[in-house]
């Protein structure tokens, strides 16, 4: 008798949890959105192999500038809220805001998604955030990837990666290494917690089993933990083209405390008068349901401050108003100063 028919049985890819139609009905979906944010440096359409990108002109001795990340467990909100249209802002500012702490104006953005099983509506809303977070940053979306991995995820869950490239020019990189004693520290304002903490938040929802749909100053919870992360580039290269910036910071991941000193050299410390911006309710409410003090906070949340700027005294004013005029909002929350040995890098007042 022959083999067992099973042997014989024809199993195409997508018996196997493949479906390229469903991927190419994606990019399909997606090319509105990356046209809408294409600069005329980008060369070719979405759907190469590869992306392609001139230098822009009117720049000397160009250095490029690249950062990755994702999202965090943010994702997993997401996911169980089926929220998935902002979340694609909030990758594409956890790059192009990093990169931008040196003075690198963002110029293209590529982004990785992979799943178990390609849902078309989820991840064409994904990647409709993302186009709108380069449009808001001024680069292109130049490409991606979409992976489909039966069996690595589970239904219904998604994974994210971005990747950001920019350009300064050589002599303008921001390095932090000139800030000297005296110099101001501003504060931009978040929009929320951005995308750090979210596996404290999350253990808050399931501990108290918090109902999202209650409100917090005339919003659901929701909202409030899934306001997608605030774009800085338009309105601080703006200020680059102004006034001397000494150093900049991205508040993400550990709070004020960890990223700051990155800013500047080891020698000086940063003074933060905390009591300088009020913490929206949010974090105060994180801060409560978590048993939190002030210092924790700051070490893992941006507590309501996204960006920080490093300037000179005589340039507060001027870097104020531009910022304003540009829709920020902006305290002066500190100053920089001679540290000694054995004094923290960052201390609050």
């Amino acid at each position: 008798m022959s083999a067992n028919n099973s042997e014989n049985k024809k199993i195409n890819y997508k018996d196997s949890g493949v479906d390229i139609d469903a991927g190419e009905s994606l990019v399909n979906r997606i090319k509105p959105f990356a046209k809408k944010t294409a600069r005329p440096e980008l060369l070719g359409s979405l759907g190469g192999f590869g992306s392609m990108f001139e230098i822009p002109k009117g720049y000397t001795n160009p250095v490029m500038v690249s950062g990755t990340d994702g999202v965090g467990t943010k994702l997993k909100l997401a996911i169980e809220l089926n929220q998935h249209k902002t979340i694609g802002q909030d990758l594409v500012g956890m790059c192009v805001n990093d990169i931008l702490v040196q003075g690198a104006e963002p110029l293209f953005f590529l982004d990785y998604f992979a799943c178990g099983k390609l849902n078309v509506n989820q991840a064409a809303e994904v990647i409709e955030g993302i186009a709108r977070g380069c449009e808001l940053s001024g680069c292109s979306l130049a490409g991606g990837e979409t992976a489909e991995m039966p069996g690595m995820y589970h239904d219904g869950d998604y994974d994210l990666a971005g990747f950001a490239v920019g350009i300064v020019e050589k002599d303008q990189i921001i390095s932090g290494n000139d800030v000297i004693d005296g110099d101001i520290l501003i504060g931009i304002k978040s929009s929320g917690p951005h995308s750090n903490g979210y596996s404290l938040i999350r253990k808050i929802i399931d501990t108290y089993q918090i109902n999202l749909s209650e409100e917090l100053d005339g919003k659901k919870l929701s909202e409030l933990l899934m306001a997608p992360t605030r774009l800085y580039v338009k309105s601080v290269l703006e200020l680059i083209k102004t006034i001397k910036i000494k150093g900049m910071s991205h508040i993400t991941g550990g709070g004020i405390t960890e990223n700051l000193p990155r800013s500047f050299p080891a020698n000086y410390k940063a003074e933060i008068a905390s009591g300088s911006w009020k913490m929206a309710n949010i974090f105060e409410w994180i801060k409560e349901k978590a048993n939190l003090d002030y210092r924790e906070m700051y070490k893992t949340f941006n507590c309501g401050i996204g960006f920080v700027v490093i300037i000179k005294p005589e340039d507060l004013n001027v870097a104020l108003k531009i910022l304003k005029d540009h829709g920020e909002d902006v305290v002066q929350i500190g100053k920089i100063s001679k540290r000694a040995s054995n004094e923290d890098l960052v201390i609050y007042t």
